[in-house]
């Protein structure tokens, strides 16, 4: 049948129906990238994996892989999340690291419950504001030693293992101490960032002999690479733990090249290092609960652009329309301008999260938009009137315990340098500390920086139903919600909710305390119809087509009538869902 003839009676019905969202629909159908599907929305890149025992899903089946070995071994999702997350940091080094930071959460089947962990590290003791002053430095540099935190993952991985967990190290981390010395091939996407990253690779001696051939080149795409030096690092941690990294001598050979490379760590900053266990932080979403972690992350914000698009008839608007994305815009304005304020570690200021996640805050905030116009000038509000490159993996097993696991060097390799023979960069986090002395997330000695990456889980009726994340920076949040409302409002399925298009607003007032473009860009992918282009240009966005840096999204849907687990993993990344 000629494929006009096909799409006809569609056309038909779709012009004698009324409701516009359906009209949305179709249109971001027509948008698929080149490839028609025989069943199901075009713009899903792949079926949803279903599986009835337990899955995993993350941005590289190696990982993937190595979890749902785990569950088949019978360890529950903390040990295969941890499983995936080694195994990540081996074959996506340039994302996540044992150089780098983590954030977890974690429903308890046994005990009805969700427990958050916060596993970021702080600044250096010795590092203070006037090192800054000193250097005529007006911002914290994204590279080198002045971007250093204190790494947080192992020590995550230790609190998860040793509240939930029930394997041992050895077995947890031995995949990926197989990988690194014997090998992986490298994928596609991954081949990409390193690439990229070369160029300042290259002047750190370390980084250059861990990461480089022969020094000089990336891997390319399929070739195999081994870290041998990273292989001996993992070894030493599945047989000391935590107290091999922050109080053995991996902790004392980073600190000896921070004294030899101008850094500031301190034994001090590695021994009194800990992680916390803290209370997620939830708003509603048209019956379902949200959860996300409190600062001294940005999850609150998904929970603040969730409230605030609440009150609109965004499935009357429809999927992918012009008014449904300048209203997501504009909530996002509202809240990443409360994200430059008030979200910084909480251990230093008195932070006004319920206010922020409140109903009624939201209210006022959703009346400051203007339907018809963007905001080119958007200050933070005042809750007080009411009484502060990553990778992402999620678990859920046969028990039916959820994992929702991120972590990461912040950008690619981090700081660009790795300390020693170690395997692995160290993070740049410490680069999002402002140096601004009135700015609540002001560098201050042993603080944590704000911090972009976010886990979270959906409940429903007291039960987890969604445990998802999307990676990428300030497009975290973004993408939570974009993946909620595909779900929940558009009602798309746990694999076509993360393939639909995204839109990517960048120009928001920043944590650092420098002054950003308030109007801001609205970046698109290709799906978003040119209309709805159009649109948002008439409302006075400036919008740009681009092709990257709209995350990475992985998710585990839970059908508990079916007793089914239904996963998705997008195409932007190398990765996978897989279970059984």
């Amino acid at each position: 049948m000629p494929r006009t003839l096909f799409w006809l009676p569609l056309l038909l019905l779709v012009t004698a129906m009324t409701e516009p969202w359906v009209e949305g629909w179709i249109e971001l159908q027509h948008k698929a990238a080149g490839f028609d599907r025989p069943v199901g929305p075009a713009h899903q890149g792949r079926s949803v994996t279903l599986a009835r025992h337990g899955m995993v899903a993350t941005s590289h089946p190696d990982a993937a892989r190595a979890g749902l070995d785990i569950l088949r071994a019978g360890g529950n999702a903390a040990d295969a999340a941890i499983a995936a997350n080694a195994m990540l940091c081996v074959v996506e080094p340039m994302s996540c690291g044992l150089g780098g930071d983590l954030f977890v959460i974690y429903w308890d089947q046994k005990q009805q419950k969700l427990f958050g962990l916060n596993a970021s590290g702080r600044s250096p003791y010795e590092l203070t504001r006037q090192v800054f002053a000193d250097r005529q430095l007006e911002q914290i540099p994204d590279e080198g030693p002045l971007s250093w935190s204190v790494p947080g993952c192992v020590s995550g991985w230790s609190e998860l293992r040793e509240r939930f967990g029930t394997r041992p190290l050895t077995e947890l981390l031995g995949p990926a101490i197989e990988a690194a010395e014997q090998g992986f091939p490298v994928s596609e996407v991954i081949a990409s960032y390193w690439e990229a990253a070369v160029p300042q690779l290259r002047p750190w001696p370390d980084s250059a002999a861990t990461f480089l051939v022969d020094g000089q080149r990336a891997p390319v795409f399929g070739e195999v690479f081994r870290n041998p030096r990273m292989a001996g690092t993992l070894q030493r941690i599945a047989e000391g733990g935590a107290e091999a990294f922050y109080r053995g001598e991996i902790a004392e050979q980073i600190v000896r090249f921070s004294q030899a490379h101008g850094g500031y760590f301190s034994l001090r900053d590695f021994h009194e290092h800990r992680a916390d266990w803290i209370e997620p932080v939830s708003a509603t979403y048209r019956g379902y609960t949200v959860w996300e972690l409190p600062p001294n992350g940005q999850g609150i914000s998904v929970l603040q652009m969730l409230n605030t698009l609440e009150p609109f008839d965004i499935r009357g608007l429809g999927a992918g329309s012009g008014e449904y994305l300048h209203l997501f815009v504009e909530a996002k304005k509202l809240a990443f301008a409360d994200r430059a304020k008030f979200y910084s570690d909480p251990d230093f200021n008195r932070l006004p999260v319920e206010e922020l996640v409140s109903k009624a805050y939201a209210q006022r905030q959703a009346a400051r938009i203007d339907r018809d116009q963007a905001a080119t000038d958007v200050p933070a509000g005042d809750p007080k009137l009411m009484a502060g490159d990553t990778v992402y993996l999620t678990v859920v097993d046969k028990d039916r315990n959820c994992c929702s696991l991120i972590q990461s060097n912040y950008y690619g390799f981090g700081s660009k340098v790795t300390p020693g023979e170690l395997g692995f960069p160290l993070q740049n986090r410490g680069a999002l500390f402002a140096l601004d002395e009135g700015h609540l997330n002001r560098l201050e000695p042993h603080k944590r920086p704000f911090h972009t990456i976010i886990p979270a889980l959906v409940t429903r009726d007291g039960r987890p139903w969604f445990c998802f994340g999307v990676m990428g920076g300030d497009m975290q949040p973004q993408g939570h919600v974009q993946v909620l409302v595909n779900l929940v409002d558009f009602e798309m399925n746990v694999q076509a909710a993360g393939d639909a298009a995204r839109v990517r607003h960048a120009g928001s007032a920043t944590p650092t305390g420098v002054a950003a473009d308030g109007a801001g860009t609205v970046f698109v992918e290709s799906g978003v119809s040119e209309a709805a282009v159009e649109l948002l240009r008439a409302k006075g966005h400036r919008v740009e087509r681009a092709r990257s840096g709209f995350g990475g999204y992985q998710g585990i849907l839970i059908d508990w009538d079916r007793g089914i687990l239904q996963g998705g993993s997008e195409s932007r990344k190398d990765g996978a869902a897989l279970g059984y």
